[in-house]
C-alpha cells in the first residue's frame, strides 16, 4: 500500500514559524481572563505553592496579629522528630536533671544567648548598686512598663500562619484535594480565623491559583548556590528567604529562625541579594558582599533549612 503523504495546509492558510506560533500561545494567554481574586481578598488568606525536593504542593497562608492566633501544638510533633529524639539527659552534680534539646540548635545559639544574658544582667546589677531606694524603686517602674510595652507591640506584630495541624504544614497536590479537605471540617490551625467558614462555603478548585509571588521554588535554592556567584538567581534565593522564614515563625522552628535571625550569615547573604538587585551604588556593594560570601557555606546552611521544612510536611494527595 502506498504511503500517504502527510496533509498540507491550504495554500490559502499561511504556515506559523516557531515565532509565530509562540506569540500566538502568548496571546491566547493574555485574553485568558486571571482567576477571582475577590474571594481571597475578602477573606484574607492566600493560596501559595511550595515546591520542595519531594514535590510541589499547595497550601494556604494568612496575616494576623500575634495576638488573634494561638500558635501550632508541636508537642505531638516533637515527640517524633528524629533530632529532638536524640536529647541527652545529664546529672548534675546536685542531683537535678538537665536536658539538652535538638544539640544542632544548641550548638548554634547557646554560647551567644548566654554572653548576652551576662552582660545584661551585669548592667542591671551595676545600674541598681549606684542607685538610691527611690531611684531602684522609679527603675523598677520603668522596667515594668517598658515590659508591658514590648508586650503590647509584639501582640501587634502581624505574623504568618499555615494551613497546619499539630506542628506539620499540610501540601495538597491538587486543588481538589485542597478544597475537599478544606470543605470536610478537619482540624487545622486556619479554622480559628474569622473567615475560615466563609471560606469554606465558597471555595471552588478553580480558586486555587497562586499568584507568582505566593509560588517558591525550594527544591531549586541547594543547586543554585551550588553553582557559584555568577549563577546566583536572586529572585529566587531572596523568595526562599522570605518563604523559609514564615515558615520557620509559624511551625515554630528555632533552628530554622536562628540562622535566618540577624547578623546571621544567611541573612548577610539575604541583605547582599537585595542590595545587589537595587541597582546604583548600593547594588555595586551588594554585588561585592557577595562575593566575599562562600558558596559552599550557603547551600550547606540552605540545605540545612529545607531539610527541616521537608521533615514537618504532611504531605495530602
Amino acid at each position: 500500500m502506498a504511503r500517504q503523504s502527510p496533509q498540507r495546509p491550504d495554500a490559502d492558510e499561511p504556515e506559523l514559524d516557531d515565532t509565530d506560533a509562540a506569540a500566538a500561545a502568548d496571546e491566547v494567554e493574555e485574553d485568558r481572563p486571571p482567576a477571582d481574586r475577590a474571594l481571597w481578598e475578602e477573606v484574607r488568606i492566600d493560596p501559595v505553592e511550595i515546591a520542595l525536593p519531594s514535590g510541589t504542593g499547595f497550601t494556604l497562608r494568612a496575616y494576623r496579629q500575634a495576638r488573634e492566633l494561638t500558635p501550632t501544638d508541636v508537642a505531638e510533633r516533637d515527640q517524633d522528630d528524629p533530632f529532638l529524639a536524640r536529647r541527652q539527659v545529664v546529672e548534675t552534680e546536685d542531683d537535678e536533671e538537665v536536658v539538652i534539646l535538638d544539640e544542632e540548635f544548641a550548638a548554634l545559639s547557646a554560647e551567644e544567648d548566654d554572653e548576652d544574658e551576662e552582660k545584661d544582667a551585669k548592667a542591671r546589677r551595676k545600674d541598681k548598686a549606684g542607685a538610691s531606694d527611690d531611684e531602684k524603686a522609679e527603675t523598677e517602674t520603668e522596667d515594668d512598663a517598658e515590659d508591658e510595652d514590648e508586650d503590647d507591640e509584639a501582640g501587634d506584630e502581624e505574623v504568618p500562619v499555615f494551613l497546619t495541624h499539630k506542628g506539620r504544614l499540610l501540601l495538597f497536590k491538587t486543588p481538589e484535594s485542597l478544597v475537599t479537605f478544606i470543605r470536610s471540617g478537619a482540624p487545622n490551625d486556619l479554622s480559628q480565623l474569622d473567615s475560615w467558614n466563609e471560606l469554606s462555603e465558597r471555595l471552588e478548585p478553580a480558586d486555587i491559583a497562586p499568584l507568582d509571588e505566593d509560588t517558591y521554588e525550594l527544591d531549586l535554592v541547594v543547586e543554585n548556590l551550588r553553582g557559584g556567584h555568577d549563577a546566583w538567581d536572586h529572585e529566587l534565593l531572596i523568595e526562599a528567604g522570605e518563604i523559609a522564614r514564615d515558615l520557620a515563625y509559624a511551625l515554630r522552628l528555632p533552628a530554622v529562625l536562628d540562622m535566618l535571625s540577624s547578623g546571621s550569615s544567611l541573612d548577610d547573604l539575604d541583605e547582599a541579594l537585595r542590595a545587589s538587585v537595587n541597582g546604583g551604588v548600593g547594588g555595586f556593594l551588594g554585588r561585592r558582599r557577595l562575593k566575599k560570601i562562600g558558596a559552599q557555606t550557603a547551600s550547606l546552611g540552605w540545605r540545612t533549612i529545607v531539610g527541616k521544612i521537608s521533615a514537618v510536611v504532611d504531605w495530602r494527595d
